[in-house]
């Protein structure tokens, strides 16, 4: 029982690539290949010696994927897609999703919103072409089931790609992306930005209908923090003590 060192350093580049396809980040598919590794190692007893460690590694990714999807919670829910799609009132208009799709940001951007068991369903399927059969057995579910993921994750993934397309007409004249504006607002709080980004911000601000609440909430936040700091508080004396002799160590 154990795992050739060789052979996982070998298996690698596959179990990045394999993280970089669900995580679609790559400084999140670098942590998640460098986590797996270390659970693998962790786990090596589990290991039959006369087993495949690609799938094996690619198992344990896809999980603690998962756990990190669930705790993030930035997702639409597949079920308020669904029940959309089955109302017979429902409708996309097709040529503002196709002019949406044309921008590899919109698409990523509409799979980062969908659950990872649905989004690693979809990716592995339609873009990696993964037989659903293979797929079924990565997430140890039946065939069916993995069909009806597939199905489901593709309407989700659609109806997120609409509200894309709207939100894009709504932000018409809008300077700047929403996140590119996001991205920098930490610093235009803190006034550390140059006066050509801080005038875009500034603008972007003026006219988007949703981050001004954002970017107020983000202020009162900061506001509430100061609260926080308690300038007559004292070092206690035990941590002191320890702090001393791990310096002069």
């Amino acid at each position: 029982m154990g795992i050739d060192r060789n052979e996982l350093i070998d298996e690698s580049p596959d179990l990045y690539r394999f993280a970089l396809s669900i995580t679609r980040d790559p400084v999140r598919a670098a942590d998640l290949a460098q986590d797996t590794v270390i659970r693998a190692l962790e786990r090596e007893d589990q290991f039959r010696t006369d087993a495949d460690l690609g799938p094996w590694l690619r198992r344990i990714a896809h999980n603690l994927a998962i756990d990190r999807a669930r705790r993030a919670q930035r997702e639409i829910l597949v079920e308020e897609a669904e029940d959309r799609w089955r109302d017979d009132e429902y409708s996309i208009d097709p040529a503002a999703l196709y002019d949406n799709t044309q921008t590899r940001d919109a698409i990523e951007d509409a799979l980062a919103r969908l659950p990872f068991t649905y989004r690693s369903v979809v990716i592995l399927h339609d873009v990696d072409g993964w037989k659903v059969r293979e797929i079924a057995e990565l997430h140890d579910i039946s065939l069916p089931a993995a069909k009806q993921r597939l199905r489901r994750g593709r309407m989700a993934l659609t109806t997120a790609l609409a509200d894309g397309a709207e939100r894009h007409k709504n932000l018409q004249g809008v300077p700047m992306q929403c996140w590119d504006a996001r991205q920098h607002v930490s610093d235009y709080l803190d006034n550390t930005l140059d006066d050509a980004t801080k005038t875009l911000i500034e603008s972007h601000l003026s006219i988007c209908p949703t981050c001004p609440p954002l970017y107020a909430s983000l202020v009162n936040a900061h506001a509430s923090l100061s609260t926080l700091r308690d300038p007559d508080a004292v070092i206690p004396p035990h941590l002191e003590a320890r702090i001393r002799t791990l310096v002069s160590d």
